[in-house]
């Protein structure tokens, strides 16, 4: 195993791990600032009052996304069982 095949398996595992996680996070965000900038308006500060619509959009997101998710981490999952007689040498 190289040092080249290090870095591209890391580089890999990141960039799954960041498409896997931005729609939730990117809706959870969205739905945070819509929250906020609804207590600006309405001088509103209860801090609870973000909780429940980010936890049931972040469920939402993850029902909606769920098997898009599953297929990229499987087919992460598969090429590096796959590619591990290669890289063991």
């Amino acid at each position: 195993m190289s040092f080249g095949d290090v870095i591209g398996l890391g580089r890999d595992a990141i960039f799954v791990t960041l498409v896997v996680a931005a729609p939730v996070l990117l809706l959870s965000m969205v739905v945070g600032l819509v929250i906020s900038i609804f207590q600006a308006v309405t001088q509103i500060q209860e801090p609870t009052l973000t909780f429940i619509p980010k936890i049931l959009v972040s469920a939402a997101a993850i029902l909606f996304f769920g098997p898009f998710m599953l297929a990229m981490l499987t087919d992460f999952t598969t090429r590096v069982f796959n590619s591990l007689p290669a890289l063991v040498r």
